[in-house]
């Protein structure tokens, strides 16, 4: 890393989840290794295989008044809470609107916008459609609104790479500083897909866990019994900035966003490869990023969804690239899969094990599986160390996108 090149903090941090309304509650309930899945009480439940899901402890139309309610998809209310306790949290900076920017992404945008809208069009015609139906169904819609809303002009972009788009925005918005086209970027991603359409066609794919009788107990990654995971809802944002900006005005830094690695397996739409290559190089090119090696890092929040597959891949990933040493967690054993959103969510869960120097646990491990042979934290929270330290973030995605982000203290 070169010397003279514009370091980039974390100065807020924004959240919506299963477990809480906001970062505080739900990063209590993460370190108190409560699950937030329930069953599910639609009245379409039993027309899906799979009848549990990680709805978001509290409701956005609870936050947000009818009016403006009314015009998002659940997917952008959702990006909203998020971005605006984030801001709060930054100190609702002052910054030059062309040296703002936003990077917010969804992996599937506003899906149920898109299916409650056909339906209203079949049964009762055009003329009934709401006029926000396009802007509500659009993926880039969360970027756009939050942009809006901060008169964010240096760019509002919306990356979309399944469930590595979370982690991927973060790795965008710090690459947007580098570059120096903007002082401050709101990054992350947003989530909003509990339909029984998404649960279906996920079911066919054989990805979800269809444990009904338990469903608390559903996510349980690096499980020897892990079964698939569990759909979850939320949005995690993140407010980052340049040191330099930061400084000057006083603002509390939560830690370095220090190193972005990108890859791509090339190898199937679904499935990861087997060898975990594709993996490896996003680790080591954000280790390298960030002028860091495998004794520098004392923590991983894995990606670790709870398929059969992927987990003990990135278990072995992690151990090659790193070592056996740092404390991971998987923390969708708790939230379950925000999918577009985990990359988000889980960057916060990253920036604050490092502020608060302790890790959540991983929950419902009852019995390690095979090949897992990293420290997974388990039974109760873990404390890191004093002194200078590493933490990385991985999100992975259909499509064989690959990202891992690396934060180190302040």
């Amino acid at each position: 890393m070169s010397k003279d090149r514009v370091r980039v903090v974390v100065t807020g941090l924004g959240a919506t989840t299963p477990l809480g309304g906001d970062v505080a509650s739900t990063w209590s309930a993460l370190l108190e290794g409560r699950s937030g899945i329930r069953t599910l009480t639609e009245d379409w439940v039993d027309s899906v295989p799979v009848k549990f899901a990680g709805v978001c402890a509290v409701d956005p139309g609870e936050v947000l008044p009818r009016p403006e309610a009314r015009r998002l998809d659940r997917t952008e209310q959702l990006a909203l809470i998020a971005a605006r306790e984030a801001w709060r949290d930054a100190g609702s900076p002052e910054v030059d609107p062309d040296r703002l920017g936003v990077v917010v992404g969804s992996g599937i945008g506003g899906i149920t916008t898109i299916l409650s809208a056909y339906d209203t069009f079949k049964e009762k015609g055009w003329t009934r459609l709401s006029p926000f139906t396009v802007p509500m169904l659009m993926p880039n819609g969360s970027a756009g609104w939050i942009s809006i809303e901060l008169n964010a002009r240096a760019g509002a972009h919306a990356v979309a790479s399944a469930c590595a788009t979370g982690g991927e925005a973060v790795a965008y918005a710090i690459d947007m500083i580098r570059s120096g086209r903007a002082d401050v970027v709101v990054a992350g991603g947003t989530e909003a897909a509990i339909h029984p359409l998404n649960i279906a066609s996920f079911a066919a794919a054989r990805a979800m866990s269809t444990r009904n009788d338990e469903p608390q107990r559903a996510s349980r990654p690096f499980d020897r019994d892990r079964d698939g995971f569990v759909l979850g809802e939320g949005a995690g944002i993140l407010v980052l900035e340049s040191e330099e900006h930061a400084r000057a005005r006083g603002a509390r830094i939560y830690a370095v966003a220090a190193g972005v690695g990108y890859s791509a397996d090339a190898h199937h739409i679904t499935q990861p490869e087997q060898s975990a290559a594709g993996i490896m190089s996003a680790m080591r090119r954000a280790l390298e990023d960030a002028s860091l090696t495998g004794a520098d890092v004392h923590h991983v929040n894995a990606h670790a969804t709870s398929t059969p597959a992927g987990d003990v891949l990135e278990a072995i990933a992690i151990n090659k690239v790193i070592g056996s040493h740092p404390l991971v967690t998987a923390t969708k054993s708790m939230t379950g899969h925000l999918l577009g959103g985990a990359g988000g969510i889980e960057s916060v869960f990253t920036v604050r094990a490092l502020s608060d120097r302790i890790v959540p646990p991983t929950i419902n491990i009852d019995n390690l599986d095979d090949g897992i042979e990293v420290d997974v934290v388990r039974g109760g929270p873990r404390k890191l160390p004093d002194g200078p330290i590493a933490a990385l973030n991985n999100s992975f995605g259909f499509g064989g996108h690959n990202v891992a982000v690396a934060f180190t203290t302040a």
